[in-house]
């Protein structure tokens, strides 16, 4: 009895799903998958529960150990994680979070790049989406290497970055510091929220959501990098930075105003060439910013200063920067800013704020 030719063609595009599982394996793993979690914990002289831990927190759980899923690739980086605790003393808690921030950035530093890859390949072509997909899986096998070098080298750019950082602002410290009771560093923080985002993105489709939101997140961390500061993650129609002293993240956020743009009339950019054409053109913000301490944790920041520029934005005006009392009396003697008090606001969770607006002078440049 002759197959259908339904089951054919599902059995050849198994077939072609395992050649091409097996050409990604070796492209990207280093080799096929060969070893099981029992393997990797005897490679690694550790418990099988800190293979199955180190793989979860990963965010790429399997739940069998004695499945073949692994390569000589995964072996040695359990390996690695293994070693930070018995020659570098680390316990296994902050093990734990090391690879968890592994996890977490590397998981959405892939999806970025092969969704963006994926556009490129729909645009460029002129493909489907399915097909774009499929070009990306064909190509990816090169493009891997590329993106790994520019990976490892951005990582130590940053690495360095930090450590100057640190060098400098802690680097002449002697005595104990800060108060332990008190949160460690002294940061501006800010955050810029975009205006009427639902309104404005309502009905684009997917290339133009994508290149709006691409905009908003390009524009807005060129602003902040140029002004010195650095932006800590967006959140959808948001940005949050921080600088190292006031008048710095004064700057990002009197940038961010400025250079995000001013109100938009959503009617009249419709009859113009549709939403999307002014949605590419203008996006205004508006930007809370304090000066306090935070602490700084899995690449974000928390604190109470935090939760009042977050709140500021509720009640700024668009293209328009608040801050509080403490951060205007800290910019007072910079000739640069002018300080404008405001009618005191009732912020949900904080209570009654005096809110003050914030403008630079004269010639003064954002």
């Amino acid at each position: 009895m002759e197959p259908s030719p339904d089951a054919a063609e599902a059995r050849a595009r198994a077939a072609w799903r395992e050649s091409v599982a097996r050409e990604l394996d070796t492209a990207l793993l280093g080799g096929v998958r060969t070893l099981s979690a029992r393997d990797l914990a005897a490679r690694a002289d550790v418990e099988t529960e800190f293979v199955r831990t180190f793989w979860r927190i990963l965010g790429l759980p399997h739940a069998d150990l004695d499945d073949a899923v692994y390569t000589d690739a995964d072996a040695d980086a359990v390996a690695r994680a293994a070693r930070l605790m018995r020659v570098h003393g680390l316990d296994r808690r902050t093990v734990t979070s090391l690879t968890r921030a592994l996890g977490h950035t590397s998981d959405r530093l892939a999806l970025w790049q092969v969704e963006a890859l994926a556009e490129d390949m729909a645009v460029r072509y002129e493909l489907d989406d399915t097909s774009a997909r499929l070009l990306v899986l064909d190509r990816l096998s090169d493009l891997a290497p590329i993106l790994e070098a520019q990976l490892l080298h951005s990582y130590r750019r940053q690495l360095a970055s930090i450590a100057g950082r640190y060098a400098a602002e802690f680097g002449g410290a002697r005595g104990p510091g800060a108060n332990r009771s008190e949160l460690p560093l002294a940061r501006a923080v800010g955050f810029a929220d975009m205006v009427s985002f639902t309104r404005r993105t309502a009905g684009l489709g997917s290339t133009d959501l994508s290149e709006f939101v691409q905009r908003f997140e390009a524009a807005a961390r060129d602003v902040v990098t140029a002004s010195g500061g650095r932006v800590v993650k967006t959140i959808g129609d948001a940005v949050l930075f921080v600088a190292d002293d006031p008048g710095t993240g004064a700057l990002v956020a009197l940038g961010l105003a400025e250079v995000l743009g001013h109100e938009l009339d959503v009617d009249r950019e419709r009859r113009a060439g549709g939403l999307a054409e002014g949605a590419r053109g203008v996006t205004p913000v508006r930007v809370g910013f304090v000066w306090g301490r935070v602490l700084s944790r899995f690449g974000d920041v928390f604190g109470p200063s935090v939760n009042l520029a977050a709140r500021l934005t509720d009640i700024a005006e668009p293209s328009t920067v608040l801050t509080d009392r403490v951060t205007a009396a800290a910019l007072a003697a910079d000739p640069r800013f002018r300080a404008t008090a405001l009618p005191a606001h009732e912020l949900q969770g904080l209570g009654e704020v005096e809110p003050v607006r914030l403008e630079l002078v004269g010639d003064a440049q954002p």
